[in-house]
């Protein structure tokens, strides 16, 4: 954590943003897809993807929300390539068929930038009748991964060009339930914590990025695998927190991130020269970090792999 402008070894802080970390990269002749680009981070990601001359496909759920933000986007630069899709992290067949209808588009494919998310709401389950946050932060983005990887092994290939996954995950998952992953009590309401089943997803975010990167190197496959904590940011994933949404934003802007600095890893790891060939890292305020012991444990990341392979 570098704060108060206090620059680690990237030569990049907690206060660099998203616009500052990519500055005079060329990103032209990429293609990235960005999930839950309508708001928030995810937007601020797509938008600066975009400025660096990259095709963006924005996976968002609220399509009006997401062509708001396309022509935002495009209104500030006219040579934005900007398409947006419609994606539902919690539906295994909204993730079904975006996959579908982008691989059969042809499109190649260099960067995902996994970043949407819920946080924190009260105990809900997915349409798939899975726990809303394991559902949406982890296995969706899990089972988009799994059906796009073969088109980034072939875009890698053909380009000759390094293919990057990036996991948005967060500090959240030092607070995951004391076991990890709930493997056999994923759906239990009655021992359900809201923040537990956050730091739950999250701590399932960096464990699927490891096992992924592990698995892309056996391969072969010039693809990397890195997740990060973007830092604490005012978006609107404080929606399920009442009262504290307020406080949070109110208290916030003089303690958290902005949205800029809070896109600033992910677009550091999407697009930086400096991350080359680095894979199964955790990264926060764009520079290495540590994790739990739980996040590094690669028993746990398998178990949790062949877990999710059985559950898409």
């Amino acid at each position: 954590m570098w704060l108060f402008g206090r620059k680690g070894p990237s030569g990049f802080s907690h206060s660099s943003t998203a616009e500052e970390v990519t500055r005079g990269i060329d990103g032209s002749g990429l293609t990235a897809i960005v999930t839950g680009a309508s708001s928030g981070i995810g937007s601020e990601t797509a938008r600066i993807l975009a400025l660096r001359g990259v095709n963006v496909i924005m996976g968002v759920r609220n399509m009006a929300a997401g062509k708001e933000v396309k022509e935002a986007i495009v209104k500030e630069i006219p040579a934005a390539k900007v398409d947006t899709m419609e994606l539902d992290l919690s539906s295994l067949t909204s993730v079904r068929k975006f996959a579908s209808e982008f691989t059969s588009s042809s499109r190649p494919l260099n960067l995902l930038i996994n970043n949407a998310g819920v946080m924190a709401p009260p105990f809900k389950l997915s349409k798939d009748n899975i726990e809303l946050q394991f559902a949406t932060n982890h296995l969706g983005h899990f089972l988009l991964t799994h059906l796009l990887i073969e088109t980034m092994k072939k875009t890698a290939r053909e380009m000759k060009r390094e293919g990057r996954i990036v996991n948005v995950s967060s500090e959240a998952h030092r607070f995951a339930y004391r076991e990890g992953i709930r493997f056999d009590r994923l759906n239990d309401e009655e021992g359900y914590s809201r923040w537990a089943a956050y730091g739950q997803s999250k701590l399932a975010n960096i464990l699927h990025a490891n096992e992924l990167a592990r698995r892309l190197k056996e391969d072969g496959a010039e693809i990397t695998a890195n997740s990060l904590h973007p830092g604490t940011i005012t978006t609107n994933l404080f929606r399920n927190l009442g009262v504290f949404e307020g406080v949070a934003s109110t208290v916030g802007k003089f303690l958290f991130k902005n949205i800029p600095q809070g896109a600033s890893t992910s677009c550091y790891l999407a697009l930086h020269p400096q991350v080359k060939g680095i894979t199964g890292e955790y990264f926060w305020d764009n520079n290495l970090a540590k994790t739990t012991s739980k996040a590094a444990d690669t028993d746990l990341s398998r178990k949790l792999w062949d877990f999710s392979m059985d559950s898409i």
